[in-house]
């Protein structure tokens, strides 16, 4: 059974619009401070808008996490597909016979657009021993709970951000990169901004 959605103000037709625009264009959410700025409103004044879109069910959203609103006619419709030929295999080490075995790569299967992923520009060489290279983009998931040895996007302190292999130490987190002429990070405050799970590299 489909529930019956109730009539929006014109503001909140405004905040739906500009959440439906922005995530069509750029693939992922915008924050509320990103909404209030575009509507010239008070942050504050987006989160009641949001409240209320979420309870006449125009918006999904998930609890504590950012950029998670999503138009719920958006989350229900099919979603898009991204794919690439793959057309066999090549060999990096003894030469092998080229046999054409074309099949489409899926990128939509491997990167879910309702995980929400982004994608990031590297800056340095802390983790090229990990094949991650200065200019590289990596692909971030979002999420809160990562496992000791994942390489992760953190925010240290609340406003510098780094890209190293998550590890839980006694009282501290330790932020490794992977150089082996770097030391590692330690800290109290990290807010693990997420996961990554694919790196790109233009040749």
């Amino acid at each position: 059974m489909t529930t019956r959605k109730k009539s929006l103000t014109k503001r909140q037709k405004e905040v739906l619009a500009f959440i439906g625009d922005y995530l069509r264009t750029r693939g992922i959410s915008p924050t509320l401070k990103e909404i209030a700025e575009h509507l010239g409103v008070s942050k504050i004044t987006v989160h009641e808008h949001v409240k209320a879109l979420v309870a006449k069910n125009y918006l999904a959203k998930e609890p504590h996490i950012s950029r998670s609103l999503v138009p719920t006619d958006h989350r229900d419709s099919p979603e898009p597909s991204f794919t690439i030929p793959v057309l066999g295999t090549i060999a990096a080490g003894f030469p092998i016979e080229a046999v054409s075995d074309e099949q489409p790569l899926d990128l939509a299967a491997w990167f879910p657009p309702q995980r929400r992923h982004f994608i990031l520009r590297v800056k340095g060489y802390s983790m090229i021993d990990d094949h991650i290279q200065d200019g590289d983009y990596v692909v971030i998931e979002p999420q809160r709970e990562p496992r000791d040895g994942d390489p992760v996007v953190a925010l240290i302190d609340g406003n510098q951000a780094t890209l190293k292999r998550f590890y839980r130490e006694p009282n501290r987190i330790r932020l490794q990169p992977s150089n082996s002429e770097l030391r590692p990070i330690y800290s109290r405050n990290v807010d693990v901004q997420g996961v990554v799970v694919g790196v790109l590299r233009r040749l």
